[in-house]
Parts: C-alpha cells; structure tokens; sequence
C-alpha cells in the first residue's frame, strides 16, 4: 500500500543573521495526522523554523511547503490553512471569550459556533469571561481555541505547556491528542522529554541550527541502549508527579 504524501515538507531550510546560519540547511518531513516534535537547546533554531514555516518569517534558503503550498511564494495562502500557538499569545481585554473567537473567525471570513470551540476546551462556563480572568491553563486552552477557529489543516504549537502545572499539562496533552485524532497535523516544540516522548510520533533533534536525528522516541532510546548507554537507577512504578495527582486529582482545577 503506497503511502501517504507527507503534508509538510522542508528541503535545506536557511535562515542567516548577521552573517551565521542559526538555521542552518534543516529538512524534514511531516506525515498526514502526526504529531511531530521539534527538541533542542535555547537557541537551536526551534523557534526560527517554525515561525518561517508559518509565514512570519523570510525564508533565506530553501523550500517549505504545507499541503503542496510554496510557504515563501503563497504566505496569505499558508495563514489561512494553519493554525499558531506562540509561546506568549496576546489577546483583547475588552472582549469575552466568545466574543474573541467569533472575532478571531470574521478574520477569515468565516463563522464559528464559540461555544462548541469553549466546550472542546472545557472552558464552556468561562464564555462570558475575559481572558484576564482565566488561569494559566485556561489561557493556554483558550489559546489553543483560537487557533482552531479556521479548521486549520496543520496546527503549530511552540511549548505549549511551559509554566502549567501538573493538572493543566496532563489535560492540555489529552486535548491536543484529541485534535490529532481528529486529522489535524501537529507540529510541537518542547523543553519537557516527558512530554515529547508521550505526545509524539516522531521528533526531530536540533542542535546549533542543524538537525541531529529523526526518529520516533522508541527508536531514538532504543539507539541509545544500543550504543551502550547505562545509568543507575531504581526502577519504581510511580513517580513524585504520580503521587502528586493521585492526591490532588487528575481533574482540571481552575
């Protein structure tokens, strides 16, 4: 059975500053309904990519294309076909949560039932709410809400659950698996390995603009036992984070 055209396909992907390449010939591609992880240190080049394939920043090198769309040739094309979680995503004071998705939808010049959107996020009791009301998983819900508002085709989500915690991060990974399964393509960054290893079909490893590897989490820790690789440990059955929601609840609390 032949498979599948990848959706987002990145071939020697360049982006210079002053000289020096902090995205530096980076190609990969992106299967249909996949979670796919971008890892890597403070300035890897995570963000940089990302935000050129999402149309916010030049490409200086290289091609990127989403569904068979040129990013760099049909930028306005591209916006109308994602959807973006940025680390820090700001929003109207003055306006409800309802109220901002509908706004958020006539951008596209489409409609959007707000209320189904708020229920999908477990956030249907804070409709009438403004966003400096909501918590930081709330926030960060609600910040996912929006990006869905156009029934975008791929979603990106860069550290998603930075600041959450242990509650808010476990239901954020469950909503974002259930956007996936729904057939929408993710494409993540994250600092958390617990989160990439759970989240992600494959990842990609940066490092200094470049890609490491490529691989699914289980092949990538597989490689590594293989190489040799051992280190003390205890082997229990529950974690401090286990314990911690065992006795607090696994249940949104907000």
């Amino acid at each position: 059975m032949a498979q599948p055209k990848p959706i987002i396909i990145v071939d020697q992907l360049v982006k210079t500053y002053d000289g020096k390449n902090v995205v530096d010939s980076v190609s990969f591609e992106v299967k249909k309904g996949e979670i796919f992880g971008i890892l890597g240190p403070n300035g890897a080049g995570k963000t940089t990519t990302l935000e050129m394939l999402e149309a916010l920043r030049p490409i200086d090198g290289g091609t990127a294309t989403i569904d068979g769309i040129d990013v760099a040739k049909q930028p306005k094309h591209i916006k109308n076909i994602i959807g973006i979680q940025l680390q820090s995503t700001t929003f109207y004071d003055k306006l409800t949560l309802r109220e901002q998705l509908k706004m958020f939808a006539s951008l596209y010049g489409q409609t959007v039932d707000a209320d189904a959107l708020l229920a999908k996020v477990q956030l249907t009791d804070k409709a009438k709410s403004y966003v400096e009301q909501l918590s930081g998983g709330q926030k960060q819900r609600f910040a996912i809400a929006s990006t869905l508002v156009n029934n975008p085709t791929v979603l990106f989500l860069d550290e998603p659950t930075t600041g959450l915690d242990p509650q808010a991060r476990r239901n954020l990974w469950d909503l974002i698996k259930e956007i996936r399964d729904e057939g929408i393509t993710i494409v993540l960054t994250t600092h958390y390995m617990d989160e990439a290893e759970l989240l992600c079909d494959r990842l990609a490893i940066m490092d200094n603009g470049k890609i490491i590897t490529i691989d699914t989490p289980h092949n990538l820790i597989k490689q590594l036992l293989a190489r040799g690789f051992k280190k003390k440990q205890v082997v229990e059955q529950a974690n401090l984070e286990d314990v911690f929601i065992d006795l607090t609840g696994k249940a949104i609390r907000d």
